[in-house]
């Protein structure tokens, strides 16, 4: 049976874009698997602690002699780590705060870089990689490629390779000027904001289309 995850992040609740797209996301999923099960996390609402001393700890020390802080971390990290392993899909709803991911997410994909649950301890190879992961981004300012802020984003620039030490590639689909609705300063950007929008939904709504076919 195939295995949604779906995670969002935002602290803007129904208002915001990247909870909008995600959720779009999840019932395109939703259609194109109608016998499937989703997992939902919110990182906002439950969201996981950041990686403490004990969380780095109990990765190097062996079960039965961890300690009950570290075995709660460990214990955290098996759970994380086991709803990616159990998913044939990710869906991530990222939304870009003061140009990096939420510290939530960070924190979230620390628990991933765990020895045995996301990665060999002897090869390094990651072992999260056999999941489809798509991220949906949204970005209230333009950062596209000309803009005085091309390459501010940073979240969309560590996710991969934060990720890539668990062996998952993730596929992008981003929409821009978000806030260009509600922002004087930004009224002039709104039909670029709108086309944006248009894209990211367009391309999440082929994301799992029927190929089509011809006589």
């Amino acid at each position: 049976m195939a295995t949604l995850l779906h995670i969002d992040a935002s602290i803007q609740g129904d208002s915001s874009v990247s909870r909008q797209l995600s959720a779009r996301a999840a019932d395109a999923w939703r259609a194109a698997h109608p016998d499937g099960t989703v997992t939902y996390r919110d990182l906002a609402a439950d969201p996981v602690p950041h990686f403490d001393a004990a969380a780095n700890t109990s990765r190097g020390v062996p079960q039965d002699q961890h300690t009950p802080d570290q075995a709660r971390s460990w214990s955290r990290m098996e759970q994380l780590t086991g709803e990616i392993a159990a998913a044939d899909t990710v869906l991530l709803g990222l939304p870009i705060y003061n140009f990096g991911p939420p510290s939530t997410v960070k924190a979230w994909l620390d628990h991933l870089v765990a020895p045995g649950l996301g990665f060999d301890p002897e090869t390094r190879e990651g072992l999260l990689g056999r999941c489809n992961f798509v991220v949906v981004v949204s970005r209230g300012g333009g950062y596209a490629e000309g803009t005085p802020r091309h390459g501010w984003d940073h979240a969309s620039a560590w996710l991969p390779h934060g990720l890539s030490l668990v062996g998952i590639e993730p596929r992008f689909i981003t929409a821009e000027l978000t806030l260009a609705a509600s922002t004087p300063a930004m009224s002039g950007l709104v039909p670029l904001a709108e086309e944006s929008r248009r894209q990211a939904e367009a391309e999440i709504d082929s994301l799992w289309a029927p190929a089509a076919t011809t006589a």
